[in-house]
């Protein structure tokens, strides 16, 4: 039997879902961009141009591989949190404990910081390149340099366009988060214990309900 959806649960199953494809094309963009240039890590590398463009260095692998990896890992706890969602629509479990919403909280920033970190690699790495592209003077851009003939067995003819979408991926993704992020703060909050305040006969929830409404019903 399915159970009464309520706005934030329909919100944090929006937000999962699409933060699980943000992560899935980030990484399969930039799986890609290293496909086309023989597994090399492209970010932060530098290219020479005589008359074909080719890599004159490039990144150590593993630093594709943590972006890549960063973006999985978002995606699976997405999915998971989706899955979480799915389960609260059809059957109900009530209120979240303390201790689960402090993980949730936990575990959410965690994941923000790898995004954080991954999307600011993408981007000065993506900038490094392009800027030794065109010292290179090879082209006048790294959109432009995907037209240029690229030594064999470079196959560079989309390779902006695939770190493009691995960087928008990122930072989307970051956006989704944060939602997701807010979403679990504000349920938190909600879940506070009431305290009395200083000076008053009225406890932390009767003082602040004109503001943030009554909540839910205690047992």
């Amino acid at each position: 039997m399915m159970a009464q959806l309520s706005g934030r649960l329909l919100v944090e199953l929006a937000a999962s879902a699409a933060a699980f494809l943000c992560g899935i094309i980030c990484a399969s963009a930039l799986a890609v961009t290293q496909g086309e240039f023989g597994g090399q890590c492209i970010l932060y590398g530098s290219a020479a141009y005589n008359g074909t463009l080719r890599l004159s260095a490039s990144s150590p692998v593993s630093l594709c591989y943590f972006v890549s990896a960063a973006s999985v890992l978002a995606s699976a706890v997405a999915f998971a949190v989706f899955l979480r969602g799915i389960y609260l629509c059809c059957f109900g479990d009530g209120p979240a404990g303390h201790v689960w919403l402090k993980g949730s909280l936990a575990v959410t920033a965690t994941v923000l910081f790898f995004l954080m970190v991954s999307g600011c690699i993408l981007r000065v790495g993506m900038d490094t390149l392009c800027n030794s592209i065109q010292k290179a003077a090879a082209a006048l851009s790294c959109q432009e340099a995907q037209h240029r003939p690229w030594i064999q067995p470079y196959q560079a003819e989309r390779f902006y366009d695939n770190l493009y979408t691995a960087e928008a991926a990122a930072w989307v993704n970051f956006f989704f988060w944060c939602l997701m992020a807010l979403l679990v703060a504000l349920e938190s909050f909600g879940k506070a214990p009431s305290r009395p305040l200083p000076g008053s006969g009225l406890n932390w929830n009767e003082e602040t309900a004109p503001i943030f409404g009554e909540g839910p019903p205690r047992p």
